[in-house]
């Protein structure tokens, strides 16, 4: 309540609230910078409590992790080139192959920069030029995506949480798994679009449910390569909302999405 009211004192009291503003502004850059440092860091940390783990627990814990890393990954991929086109073909009635083959770029990029942010450009783009999705559309729900459309997050949030409880030996109850399942969601939402961010999420699940946050620490190591392919789900999302709610307001032009404006080109050369 403080956060939102002190929000409507800064907009209305006109400049000193921008010079405020500013100041927010700053201080995020310098936290993100700081998480950067961090996440820079990381390897070499884990590295040494990886090792430290392997020599306590043995090479069976390798075996336990691998299955971990595998399951999440053929979740993930199951859940961008199933899910997502399945449910742009049953709610915006258009071929979701050719809705794959132009996201490649943008999965690309997303993969490599692991962040939904910084491949937003990509996705506007991808989505506003060769979707077909209006720009008063794609303007205000790519960015939303961004923000708050974490599906491929909230897969590994749920599923790392089932993992550290059997490393630890704790029976989770139905109870615990539907508030895994509601955490998971809510955490995913409220997670920034930047690498790494969805382990610190992470931490929240673990408490809802009694499990040491220490957890993480098991699955830090390999969280790199699911990051890179769970930001890729994320983009594959936002484009596949954009074309839906683009459809239904009537802003979806199909011809671009067909590449029909470029055979009527070829046609008229």
């Amino acid at each position: 309540m403080f956060a939102l009211l002190f929000g409507i004192a800064m907009a209305l009291v006109g400049k000193p609230g921008e010079r405020l503003k500013g100041f927010f502004d700053d201080f995020n850059d310098v936290i993100m910078k700081l998480v950067v440092i961090l996440m820079n860091l990381a390897p070499y940390g884990v590295f040494a409590l990886m090792a430290k783990l392997f020599t306590e627990t043995g090479l069976g814990m390798i075996a336990g992790l691998a299955k971990y890393f595998f399951l999440v990954l053929v979740v993930l991929i199951i859940h961008g080139l199933v899910v997502h086109p399945f449910l742009l073909s049953a709610l915006a009635r258009v071929k979701p192959g050719i809705f794959l083959k132009k996201m490649r770029d943008a999965q690309l990029f997303g993969f490599s920069t692991a962040s939904s942010n910084a491949t937003m450009p990509i996705t506007l783009e991808t989505v506003t030029k060769r979707l077909g999705v209006k720009n008063s559309v794609g303007s205000f729900t790519v960015p939303l995506g961004a923000t708050i459309n974490m599906d491929g997050t909230s897969i590994m949030q749920g599923v790392a949480t089932v993992f550290i409880a059997q490393v630890y030996g704790l029976d989770l109850s139905v109870g615990d798994y539907l508030m895994v399942i509601l955490t998971a969601t809510l955490a995913s939402v409220g997670t920034a679009g930047v690498p790494g961010v969805g382990l610190i999420m992470l931490a929240m699940v673990l408490q809802q449910v009694g499990l040491p946050v220490e957890g993480i620490g098991l699955i830090i190591g390999v969280d790199r390569l699911l990051d890179m392919t769970r930001t890729a789900v994320n983009v594959t999302g936002d484009a596949m909302v954009s074309c839906v709610v683009a459809k239904s307001e009537g802003d979806f032009d199909e011809d671009v999405y067909y590449d029909r404006e470029a055979g009527k080109k070829l046609e008229d050369l």
